[in-house]
């Protein structure tokens, strides 16, 4: 009976030490802070969506406003800054180098920022409406002038056909390539081809002879009529 008893005390559970109290105590605390810790959190992140929201409405009323710049801001308040325009009907963007310079811009969707406008904030620049505008038409004058005197550049002149090709039909390829061949130079009549120059001695000889017949038969109707008149 004694060794059953003693079993039966030995596998019930021991009273908790001094040790394992504070262990537990110190366990309960820590879940309390952590538990309170989330409870903070989330009560500022809904207190800064609603100052968020209170800011970003008053912002869509003012008329006479077309963008609203922040101060640099943390990633949970950028994020919901964001989530609250998008609800709004807004355009946001986040610029800045570092995570501590971050900061978030508003603009209302009639007033959308250009490509320009929004490359200029992310370098760090402060946008110029009339210094853009006034580079945009320096770049366009420019472009104009490059195009014209582009197109005023002359092109080397070439014909558009070959005269022996042209007329190859006409007088045939071997009697055109001939002719192109018997060209020599002429001080009176430029370039003719040499068969035309005998043909053109030929002429004169002839014509020549004709003369000289014609005066000699003149001479001889003269010489008759003296004749007769003696």
């Amino acid at each position: 009976m004694a060794d059953l008893l003693g079993s039966i005390l030995s596998s019930m559970e021991k009273p908790p030490t001094v040790h394992n109290q504070e262990s537990r105590r110190k366990a309960r605390e820590q879940a309390a802070r952590l538990k309170k810790l989330e409870e903070d959190e989330k009560r500022k992140k809904t207190e800064f969506r609603r100052k968020m929201e209170k800011e970003v409405s008053s912002f869509i009323q003012d008329s006479k406003l077309q963008k609203k710049k922040y101060d640099p801001m943390g990633k949970i308040e950028r994020s919901i800054l964001h989530d609250v325009a998008e609800v709004a009907g807004l355009s946001s963007f986040s610029f800045g180098e570092d995570e501590e310079s971050r900061y978030v811009m508003l603009f209302k969707k009639e007033f959308a920022p250009s490509d320009e406008e929004l490359e200029a904030y992310r370098k760090g620049e402060e946008w110029d409406p009339q210094k853009a505008e006034e580079r945009r038409r320096l770049k366009e004058k420019a472009a104009l002038e490059m195009e014209a005197a582009s197109r005023s550049v002359k092109r080397p002149a070439s014909p558009n056909s070959n005269y022996r090709d042209k007329y190859s039909h006409l007088i045939g390829t071997s009697a055109a390539k001939d002719a192109a061949h018997t060209l020599e130079a002429n001080q009176a009549y430029g370039c003719v081809p040499v068969a035309n120059k005998r043909d053109t001695r030929s002429i004169e000889e002839a014509m020549n002879e004709i003369r000289a017949k014609k005066r000699q038969k003149k001479g001889e109707e003269e010489g008759a009529g003296s004749g007769s008149g003696v």
